[in-house]
């Protein structure tokens, strides 16, 4: 599983023109799913996540997690994060949870995030969405979270 986290000032996403999801300081999340992640790989990551310390303290170094901050959090589900791109010019998604397992990952995932800090934001799994953000430095890490 793959969490792409940028550390935003604010963040929205949309859905056929409609807002569903929309935060102000925090941290925007795309999400990837791969076919061997499972519920224990979701909460992991989650807890990761929520530790990871990306935003800057009194001295200017990045010390503090999410919820030192009171940051707020919006996920979005992002298969392409999965993606093989080392052959060709063409991504390959062999690697990609099935859209059920995707689905039912990218909840516990919510889910564990609302369970140990507050509900977050989110996007509309498998929908076409706009995403649009104001990045925060910018900062931008991948983290990854296996079996």
């Amino acid at each position: 599983m793959k969490a792409l986290i940028q550390r935003v000032d604010s963040a929205n996403v949309k859905v056929d023109h409609q807002t569903v999801g929309k935060i102000e300081r925090g941290y925007l999340i795309l999400l990837g799913v791969e076919s061997e992640d499972n519920e224990h790989i979701a909460h992991k990551l989650a807890e990761k996540v929520l530790k990871y310390r990306i935003f800057c303290d009194q001295q200017g170094k990045m010390n503090l997690n999410i919820a030192q901050v009171s940051g707020q959090i919006l996920v979005v589900s992002q298969f392409t994060l999965v993606a093989d791109t080392s052959r060709g010019n063409r991504p390959g998604f062999s690697k990609g949870a099935s859209p059920d397992l995707g689905e039912h990952l990218y909840e516990c995932f919510l889910q564990h995030l609302e369970t140990l800090y507050q509900k977050p934001e989110s996007g509309e799994f498998g929908a076409d969405m706009k995403v649009a953000l104001v990045n925060d430095g910018p900062v931008t890490f991948l983290l990854e979270t296996r079996a």
